[in-house]
């Protein structure tokens, strides 16, 4: 626990079940016939509305960005270190709305929820959901929380998918659009990379055809292999060098297949812990929605098409290390926009991070976002 709470932090939070009647269809032409979303609120909304900022998590994210859930809590959010009073995202200042997306297992509708048709857990019947899903359930959201524009729309990897989806999607209503850490959409070998992962999980013999609690089992073994192939690429050389290098648990080699180098038993910790708090189809629904986000497609692949009706300025950051969403990925987005005659701003931090960057208070990061959200509030007239 900590010994005491930050006072930069949003301190303890509670989070929110927001209950939707009103069907969602959605791209797959299936229908959500309800569905609930589970949401935190940090800082307070203005009189007027014009301070509320939209965070959309990544692949594992959920809702619980900031501060504490209790007071032993060992652990903040998972944005804690960017989200909070003077922090980049400043809750003096700014409304912050983090909702936990559908399909995912941290409280909003997903695959572990009840069926309303069966009576039983969705499981692999849950419908496959996509980024302009999400969108429209958060705009939804922010109907119920009367904002009608937000001040800034922000999230990193595929939360920056969201954020760029929102921006074509609802241009009307984004005043500010940050984007860390994304691309425009899956290079094919990150494609190979989520499919390599989806069938590590489908294979397992626990897997049931995707209605595992049904036989109250997991399919551990093929989660934690997918998660240990994805950190690997959330991770960069030169970083597992550093941290890692070769190093032997017991200091030599003893010739069998057990856990041996240091970075092996980090990668099994790791894979082990995620199996025991995530979701194995929502595991399997994420990575098809990062497969599928390419808006440009509708514009016979002409990206800066897309952007023609976005209203909104941007900001669009990568890092130098990061090879699953790399810095060109980024300058994609930035070349779109200058075609599009938007107004964007762009910056390459140099991190030897990898893509988990963007999670991490990097110095010249963090400087960079808090100039970025300042100016948001200077122009949004936001004290």
């Amino acid at each position: 626990m900590p010994a005491q709470i930050p006072e930069n932090s949003v301190g303890i939070v509670e989070p929110q079940v927001h209950q939707f009647d009103e069907p969602l269809k959605l791209r797959s032409e299936q229908v959500l016939p309800n569905y609930q979303l589970m949401v935190e609120t940090y800082g307070t909304l203005n009189q007027d509305a014009s301070n509320a900022v939209l965070i959309c998590h990544a692949l594992s994210g959920d809702h619980h960005a900031a501060g504490y859930h209790a007071p032993e809590d060992k652990k903040p959010g998972w944005w804690d270190s960017a989200i909070g009073p003077n922090k980049p995202i400043d809750t003096n200042k700014f409304f912050v709305v983090s909702l936990n997306n559908l399909g995912g297992c941290a409280g909003s509708t997903g695959p572990t929820s009840i069926n309303p048709e069966t009576g039983k857990v969705y499981g692999s019947d849950f419908p496959i959901m996509c980024v302009r899903d999400w969108v429209n359930s958060q705009a939804r959201l922010a109907d119920r929380l009367g904002i009608q524009k937000w001040a800034a729309v922000v999230g990193g990897s595929l939360g920056g998918m969201q954020a760029l989806r929102w921006s074509i999607q609802y241009p009307e209503r984004v005043a500010n659009c940050v984007v860390i850490a994304s691309a425009p959409k899956l290079t094919t070998q990150n494609i190979a990379f989520n499919e390599v992962a989806r069938q590590a999980i489908i294979k397992d013999p626990e897997f049931h055809d995707g209605h595992y609690l049904e036989k109250n089992t997991i399919p551990k073994g093929g989660l934690t292999q997918a998660r240990m192939l994805g950190h690997i690429t959330y991770l960069s050389d030169d970083g597992m060098a550093l941290k890692f290098g070769r190093d032997l648990k017991t200091g030599k080699l003893n010739f069998n297949f057990d856990s041996e180098f240091e970075i092996e038993s980090y990668l099994r910790y790791q894979g082990e812990r995620f199996s025991n708090q995530f979701d194995a189809n929502t595991y399997l629904l994420m990575t098809k929605a990062l497969d599928y986000f390419d808006p440009a497609a509708a514009f016979d692949n002409e990206l800066s098409e897309c952007f023609k009706s976005a209203q909104c300025k941007f900001m669009v950051m990568s890092f130098s290390s990061d090879w699953r969403f790399s810095p060109k990925r980024s300058e994609e987005i930035v070349n779109a926009l200058m075609e599009a005659d938007k107004d964007v701003s762009y910056v390459e931090i140099e991190s030897d991070k990898g893509h988990d960057a963007f999670l991490l208070p990097i110095p010249r990061y963090m400087q960079v976002f808090d100039a970025f959200m300042q100016q948001v509030a200077l122009t949004q007239g936001i004290n």
